[in-house]
């Protein structure tokens, strides 16, 4: 059910992409970074996959050696099991999101878990010690939350982008197969402008999150839905363009798109 997709003997990233083997509401992956015996995780889902991905987990590292929950946004599929986790770590787990997220994320739990177990983000990102490696939480403000956060891990080079890059192929279709890297971008362009174009906010902000990660040594881009992820340079590149380039939000609506119902 994990795939791995970085394992250096120290440091270790795995996917898990499919944990009700495709009988969920949404397909969304989760994502554990391991470091030194230590372990993150970086949008968890919902509540109802929680069971069976601590079962998961736990063949790669002992649940409570993870100690950092980071959640990219507030959506439900990307952070509603975190009271799951809470419970069975006895609250010796820190849960990082957006700062505008923190009055709300509590509402997913446990009356008495108390709010000061969530550490706001602020806007412009943060750095984190994972047992020795680096953690650069970057903004992804808009893309498609208010308040986004997007995950750079400097040992792998991988570029965790939450929802942008997210793919929806036809069910049942080819993408449905296994977790691995897109083989030809032209091709899996189709399955990704639908959501693209309604979820991601404008392309202003889209160039300028292109340009910010222009910045970074990716190796690879791996979204938090869809079964590819874009690995090597090259793609790595052509996704960043692709984005740049793109229309999509508010730049597609006009006066026609807010007319009263007359049914």
């Amino acid at each position: 059910m994990g795939t791995v997709i970085f394992d250096n003997g120290v440091h270790k990233c795995i996917v898990f992409d499919d944990i009700l083997g495709g009988r969920g509401d949404i397909q969304a992956n989760q994502f554990l970074i391991m470091h030194n015996g230590e372990g993150l995780l970086y949008d968890i889902g919902g509540v109802k996959i929680m069971q069976p991905l601590y079962k998961e987990i736990s063949k790669f590292i002992p649940p409570r050696r993870i100690k950092t929950i980071i959640l990219s946004h507030q959506d439900p599929d990307t952070g509603a099991g975190v009271n799951y986790w809470m419970q069975f770590t006895n609250l010796e787990i820190r849960t990082f999101v957006s700062n505008l997220w923190v009055r709300f994320i509590p509402h997913l739990c446990r009356s008495n878990f108390a709010k000061e177990f969530f550490i706001g983000i602020p806007d412009k990102g943060m750095r984190l010690n994972l047992n020795g490696a680096e953690i650069i939480l970057i903004p992804a403000h808009f893309l498609h939350s208010p308040g986004n956060f997007q995950l750079y891990d400097t040992t792998s080079k991988i570029l965790f982008s939450g929802d942008l890059g997210t793919s929806i192929p036809p069910a049942g279709g080819i993408y449905r197969e296994k977790f691995s890297e897109v083989a030809d971008f032209n091709e899996h362009v189709k399955y990704m402008e639908g959501f693209h174009k309604r979820y991601v906010t404008s392309g202003k902000i889209c160039k300028l999150w292109a340009r910010m990660t222009s910045e970074l040594d990716i190796e690879m881009i791996v979204p938090q839905h869809g079964h590819r992820y874009f690995k090597g340079k090259e793609m790595v590149n052509r996704f960043i363009d692709w984005v740049s380039a793109l229309q999509c939000g508010i730049d597609l609506l006009d006066r026609n798109d807010f007319v009263i119902p007359k049914e």
